[in-house]
């Protein structure tokens, strides 16, 4: 169940309780560097927390998008600057446990390249058909896909891309013909499967819930170990027995390697009551997150052992990026 405030709080006690602070920090703004294209779900979170983070650290939080190449521009930046304590990153786990499987040559490496900062919840996706599909739920729609020679499409919001990848594990899980049609976003999928284009689709539960509640798709199940705090009416893929499906997105703060222990964390201390207002929190729910914040130590653990799971996905999907 999502956490309280109070409860938030309590569970960060370990974060805010600081030792020496850099001296004279900050006193210039701050940017925050974001691996994604202006006006989606991450851009609408970081400019909340980057609001309430400037009236906290007395300097204004630059939100500073750097969209390309399934996050790698963004990440690069990233990590090539100076780690001074005036540039931080939010960002997915897609720039640490997809990318090192996906993008050869990938120019920054996922742990070396930077020093964590602090989990900041976690993510939901829900598979979808369209309201009038002859069939409900994951496992009524794997029967029917199974019965179909020609297959069935699913989209996503790209190659490699979460959705992707849940597909293939599906096609995998349930035996079905399923055929990934990429595309530029989560709602041109969903358009196109409302008008009879494309069978099924992923998305986030942001950009589904007013097409549920329009009657013009249904939610077929939910990825991750919990239902979405957004849809919580929608049993996950476990729940359904299919299983390998609580591996969820995460969004998390990283700050370029070298950047000073003290300055880590009070961005964490600041990030963690950031998460803490009502108003990012309500903006986390409506996006089907749960907060959670975290020890810098427990982030690279979360890493670490989810990069081989996000790998088997992408193999089983074979997706590649140039």
């Amino acid at each position: 169940m999502p956490l309280s405030r109070r409860g938030l709080l309590a569970g960060l006690s370990p974060l805010l309780a600081a030792p020496a602070l850099a001296q004279g920090w900050p006193n210039r703004p701050i940017r925050l560097i974001l691996p994604f294209a202006p006006g989606g779900a991450i851009d609408a979170l970081a400019r909340l927390l980057a609001e309430r983070m400037s009236a906290d650290l007395g300097q204004q939080v630059v939100v500073d998008p750097r969209p390309g190449a399934n996050t790698v521009v963004g990440a690069e930046a990233a990590a090539r600057a100076a780690p001074d304590g005036y540039t931080f990153m939010i960002t997915t786990n897609s720039t640490h446990t997809n990318n090192p499987h996906l993008v050869p040559n990938l120019p920054y490496d996922p742990l070396r390249s930077f020093d964590p900062i602090t989990l900041l919840s976690w993510g939901s996706v829900v598979f979808l058909a369209p309201a009038e599909a002859p069939y409900s739920g994951v496992p009524g729609f794997a029967a029917w896909a199974r019965g179909r020679a020609e297959g069935t499409t699913y989209g996503s919001w790209g190659i490699g891309s979460a959705g992707h990848l849940y597909g293939a594990l599906l096609a995998r899980q349930s035996g079905a013909r399923l055929e990934h049609v990429p595309y530029r976003g989560e709602q041109p999928a969903i358009a196109d499967m409302i008008g009879g284009r494309l069978d099924t689709t992923f998305a986030s539960p942001v950009g589904a819930k007013p097409q549920i509640e329009g009657g013009r798709v249904k939610a077929l199940g939910s990825v991750g170990a919990r239902r979405s705090p957004a849809l919580p009416e929608v049993p996950t893929f476990g729940e359904q027995g299919m299983p390998g499906f609580d591996l969820p997105l995460f969004v998390a703060a990283w700050a370029p390697a070298g950047t000073p222990a003290e300055i880590r964390l009070r961005l964490r201390e600041a990030l963690a009551r950031a998460a803490a207002d009502e108003r990012v929190r309500a903006q986390m729910l409506a996006q089907g997150q749960t907060p959670e914040l975290s020890s810098p130590e427990a982030l690279i653990e979360i890493v670490r052992r989810d990069v081989p799971r996000w790998g088997e996905l992408i193999e089983i999907s074979g997706a590649r990026q140039s």
